[in-house]
Parts: C-alpha cells; structure tokens; sequence
C-alpha cells in the first residue's frame, strides 16, 4: 500500500497535451514505457559512463548505468511505500542528456555554448523528452506527465539562480515550480544515481587496474566491508573476495539510504506529496557518517581513476573533437542530416542555429563522434581508455 505522501497514479497532474490514458497501464507506466523505447534512451548503449564505450564489453555504459540505477530506486521506493513506476521512469531518464565522452564532453560543449546560453545534461535531458524525440503525431517530445518532468528537472534540488536555458524555456510553457523539492520518487532516483555509479566506479577501475583490491581495502566503509568477507569466508579467491566485498558495500549503501530517508520522514511526518515538495529539505539521504566517508572514496576515484595522467591526456583528446565538430557544423550546416537541416532553414538566429547544432552533437554516441570527426575533419582514431567519471 502507497504511503499518503507517496505520488497517486490515479491523480496525476496531467501532460502538456492533453490525451486519453491508457486503461491497463497507469501514467507513470506509460512514461516509462516512452523512455525505454525513445531514440536517446537506445543511444546511451554507446555513450561513456567512465570508459570509451569500445574499450570492453564488460565496462559500464550509460544505458547499463542508467538501468542499475533504476534497479536501485525501485529498491528504495518500494522499501519506503513510495510510487514504484514513476521512481523508475526518473531514474531510467535521468542521464538521456548527456553528451558523448560524459561529463567531459559536456564540459567541453559548455564552454563552446557560453556565449549562447551554455549547455546542461539535465536541462537537455527534460529537452529530449520535451521536443527533440519527434515520433508522434500529435507533438513533439513524448508528453510525460507533469510529475515525471519534475523528476528529471530537479531529482538533484530544486533549480534557482541562473536556470539553464533548456529548462527555462520549457518552464515557461509547463511550470515545474522549480524553487521546489521534487518529489520522494524523483529523490529517490537521485540518491539510486549516487549509489550505483559509487559502487560500479569501484567494480570499473579495478577491472581496468587502474588500482588494487588491496587499496580499496584501506577505504572507509570498505575496510569494514573486507574485514567481513574475510572473517567468513578464509582463503577465499581473489576475484569472489573483492566482489563480495563490493556486493557488502552496496548492500550499505541502500541500507543506509532507507534507514534514514525512513527517520527523516517520520521526523516531518508528511501527509502528502506536497509536504514532500515543501519540506525544505531533501527528504531522500545518506547519513552523514556515510556521507563523510562517501566523499573519502570519492577523492580516491577522482585521484585513482578521473584524474591519472593518461586520463588527462585523453580528456585533451576528446575535449578537441568537440572543439573541432562544433565550429564545423556551425559553418557547414548542409552535413547535418536531413531532418536537422529543415530546423536550421527555420533558425532565425545565431543563438537558435548554435543551440540546434550543441542538440545534435549532444545526441551523438562516442563511436559517432569519433567517426563523424575522422569523416568531416581527418585526424587518428582515438586509443582505448578511460576519460570520465560518474
């Protein structure tokens, strides 16, 4: 049974177009449903979540990614009688945004942006789902419930100060009262975000040996972790060791997750959705003992794994095809395909021509990028290697 400040399908704030629901799945499913079948959520298979996506097939991607982190909001969301289908949709949307080469690809096609508004994964994310997945034939985007586009434009906090441009101008049109807390789902989806890319960042760099099974031994929460698998099972084999090991480790995490995200709501004791959304607050949260120690791993990553000398060298690498794609495609706009090319004869601006060409490369997979820069601008295929993180 759904808790009372749990989101109820059965009264959902209702799409920007208005259309019959369906009668054997609720709206929440439905949008998930849309997400899992759009063209962005096929692409994330080829797009960095920390290493190249030709670098190994058992490295994450950002669809493989996308789908622990749902595995883990659903965890969380039916633990705390919250609405199970709209936690997934959020957590299943919530990278859709991201450009090729992750983060650093963002960063660089921010800084191409500035003068244009800039770039972000979030917004662009809430503008895939909006506008840019152009299927039906009533509207452009998929026309998720309001409670959804919620989720995925402020799952982190609500969105003050200088909005990203995608985000406002949508707002504009739809308001997602974005000086707000989003809902218990959508936070739940964050904290799901935090947990699996914590965990499968660990499971990456060692499989990478990028450092040992003895070093992360060291490691808050780990030490314990280690200590405990070693207790019960002696001897055991390397690889079973560091995995059960890291298995405890996310076992914590979701543990602690619920544990306290149960204390601060009988702490604030909402009635509804919108006590949620009113609380101040993110209702949704690690202890802060964990957090403490969270942030420990997290330098060790970002030291280990984000940060090493051949990690800089190939955010150089990629930094430079994004710097080169952009300026060419601005010039040259007869090489974007031919469904772009209608949108840019519409363009009455530079800004407007600047944003539907960061739109494209923004929507590219890493093997794209690289392909379409080795076709339109010549240079070396790029080496195997790892350039992001979370």
């Amino acid at each position: 049974m759904a808790a009372p400040y749990a989101t109820d399908p059965a009264n959902p704030r209702g799409r920007l177009y208005e259309e019959e629901e369906s009668a054997f799945r609720s709206p929440f499913q439905r949008d998930r449903d849309r997400i899992i079948h759009s063209s962005a959520f096929r692409r994330l298979k080829h797009k960095t979540q920390v290493f190249i996506e030709h670098e190994g097939d058992y490295f994450r991607t950002r669809l493989t990614h996308s789908i622990e982190v749902a595995q883990v909001a659903r965890t969380v969301a039916a633990s705390l009688d919250l609405n199970v289908e709209l936690t997934e949709a959020v957590a299943l949307a919530h990278d859709l945004g991201h450009t090729p080469f992750g983060h650093t690809g963002e960063e660089a096609l921010d800084a191409l942006m500035q003068p244009y508004g800039g770039f972000d994964h979030n917004a662009q994310a809430l503008h895939i789902v909006t506008n840019l997945e152009r299927h039906y034939a009533e509207w452009d985007g998929l026309n998720l419930t309001w409670e959804s586009l919620e989720g995925i434009a402020k799952h982190n906090g609500p969105v003050t100060g200088d909005i990203p441009h995608a985000l406002a101008a949508y707002n504009e049109r739809h308001d997602l009262e974005l000086n707000t807390h989003a809902s218990a789902e959508a936070q739940a989806a964050a904290l799901a975000d935090d947990i699996a890319y914590n965990n499968h960042d660990l499971h990456d760099g060692l499989r990478a040996e990028l450092f040992s099974t003895d070093e992360l031994a060291e490691l808050p929460i780990l030490r314990e972790c280690f200590a405990g698998v070693d207790a019960r099972y002696p001897g055991l084999n390397y690889y079973r060791r560091r995995h059960e090991a890291l298995r405890r480790f996310f076992g914590m995490l979701v543990e602690d997750v619920i544990t306290i995200s149960r204390r601060n709501i009988a702490t604030i004791n909402p009635c509804s959705v919108h006590d949620i959304r009113h609380a101040g607050r993110m209702v949704i949260q690690f202890s802060p003992e964990l957090w403490v120690d969270l942030k420990v791993i997290r330098q060790f990553l970002f030291e280990r794994m984000y940060r090493a000398p051949a990690v800089v060298d190939m955010r150089i690498v990629v930094t430079k095809m994004i710097d080169d794609l952009f300026p060419f495609f601005m010039e040259n706009t007869g090489e974007l395909p031919k469904q772009w090319r209608k949108d840019v004869a519409d363009a009455p601006d530079q800004m407007t021509l600047a944003r539907i060409v960061a739109d494209y490369i923004a929507g590219m997979t890493d093997r794209f990028a690289i392909q379409e820069h080795k076709r339109l601008i010549g240079g070396e295929e790029i080496p195997a290697g790892v350039i992001d993180g979370n």
